[in-house]
């Protein structure tokens, strides 16, 4: 068997010593396309930003199969956390996905500018290379990062609420483009909300509510029984918990 994309041991990760995630246990498969589903301050966020190394877990660890996280790991934050007040094209901000290959003071030549177009069109941007990203709708903005993202072609894509606050033809266009990921074997995992859009994208559902309820085949996990006991703890939460021991197995 393939190893595992993504390993989770013992995941545990806090801030200022109170847990935001706590001992989760499990794999993202190579080629499989997962949902994050949880409440408001399950820890969602926190767990994609572990994986990327943003975050240091205080137990456990993530295992990549990859030995370089940077070339081989895509990873799309929330628009929130963007700024996008900065000068900067479409063309230069779909670039960046790039950078490996243009380097960090490298022009754009006529072949990557032939790739940044593509891209562009692929998620229906097309003659929008001058326009600042300042400019540009949220449902706009969302469509250059996922061009961004097809440049950077990262076997592991991970996305945190990608389709939020956006209109519904781009999100159609956004979900065909995460298929399109899925097809290519490419390991896709994201932060959601709308539990219908997981029951019909999603083939696999990571349910958590700072501690892991269920994984795995999303029509097992988002059982009426399991979203109970999501909303009962999220409900029982103590924002002043201390980080706690592993308990003994």
């Amino acid at each position: 068997m393939a190893a595992p994309a993504i390993m989770l041991e013992n995941l545990t990760v806090a801030y200022d010593r109170h847990p935001a995630l706590r001992h989760i246990c499990g794999c993202f498969e190579p080629g499989s396309l997962t949902a994050i589903v949880g409440p408001n301050g399950a820890g969602k966020s926190t767990l994609l930003k572990a994986v990327v190394g943003l975050l240091d877990p205080a137990e456990g660890c993530v295992r990549c199969a990859s030995a370089d996280r940077r070339r081989d790991l895509a990873y799309l934050p929330q628009q929130a956390e963007i700024d996008r007040s900065f000068p900067i094209s479409v063309m230069d901000t779909v670039a960046a996905g790039a950078w490996r290959d243009i380097g960090v003071l490298g022009g754009i030549a006529s072949g990557m500018r032939r790739r940044i177009v593509d891209a562009l069109s692929a998620v229906g941007l097309d003659g929008f290379e001058r326009r600042s990203v300042g400019s540009l709708s949220a449902g706009q903005f969302q469509r250059v990062l996922f061009a961004r993202m097809l440049l950077q072609s990262a076997p592991i894509i991970l996305l945190d609420e990608p389709f939020t606050a956006i209109d519904a033809r781009t999100t159609a266009d956004l979900l065909a483009l995460v298929q399109r990921w899925h097809g290519e074997a490419r390991t896709v995992v994201a932060v959601l909300h709308d539990i219908e859009q997981v029951r019909q994208y999603f083939p696999q559902t990571l349910l958590l509510a700072r501690k892991l309820i269920a994984w795995g085949l999303t029509g097992e996990v988002l059982t009426s029984a399991n979203l109970r006991v999501m909303r009962r703890m999220s409900e029982s939460w103590d924002e002043d918990a201390e980080l706690c021991a592993r308990a003994a197995v």
